[in-house]
């Protein structure tokens, strides 16, 4: 019998560590010939959440948050979008480019979870927002990428505007963070062993198959 590994993955749609992290989970995953052994969940974490709605410019941002010079951050995002590239994901950065708000994302995410799209949606964000230069706390933006992915642009508003909804993403948040979790991404395996940050393909390729053999004695 082949039983699931599920994955719950901490992460934010404007952190490009976790775009590049899934890639190499996914790649780690197909290598392995086990896609149809996996469940994965994404689970909100904010970067921000003080993050005001007119959003902050990247640069700025960085230096203020992390004391990054201006050198620095130009070779981290030229470093970023060599290390994207070798999975085929394109990080488009521009002058203007603006830190912003994600909860009204991890919302909709939590609304695509229950439709079954939540994945395809976290990676039209990631897309959106990393190589498309798009605004994903705009609603205009928001509804758009709902839309391409298939879901209901009137349901998914109302999910948005809805104060018990917001409230639970909001628990689920505090939730991860109080079992620890403060850096992104960090990936759960089986609700119980967990690794932070964007792990070579090879590393994870060495948790799964420890996984699937403890699975498969079980």
């Amino acid at each position: 019998m082949n039983y699931t590994i599920k994955l719950d993955i901490i992460s934010d749609v404007v952190c490009p560590w976790c775009i590049i992290g899934y890639n190499h989970l996914k790649a780690a995953i197909e290598q392995l010939g086990i896609e149809d052994r996996i469940e994965i969940e994404w689970q909100p974490f904010e970067l921000n959440p003080d993050m005001p709605a007119e959003g902050e410019n990247l640069r700025d941002h960085v230096a203020r948050k992390y004391g990054s010079s201006a050198e620095e951050s130009k070779n981290a995002r030229i470093r970023i979008a060599s290390i994207g590239a070798e999975h085929d994901f394109k990080f488009n950065y521009f002058d203007e480019m603006k830190m912003v708000n994600t909860f009204d994302a991890h919302l909709l995410l939590d609304y695509a979870k229950s439709m079954g799209k939540q994945t395809e949606l976290k990676l039209r964000f990631f897309t959106a927002f990393f190589s498309e230069q798009k605004d994903v706390s705009n609603h205009k933006v928001l509804k758009q990428e709902l839309v391409s992915v298939g879901l209901d642009l009137e349901e998914g508003m109302r999910w948005l505007n809805d104060a018990q909804r917001r409230s639970s993403v909001r628990s689920t948040e505090k939730q991860w963070q109080k079992m620890g979790v403060s850096s992104v991404p960090t990936v759960i395996f089986n609700g119980e062993h967990g690794v932070s940050g964007a792990h070579p393909v090879e590393g994870y390729k060495q948790i799964l198959t420890e996984l699937m053999a403890q699975t498969n004695q079980s």
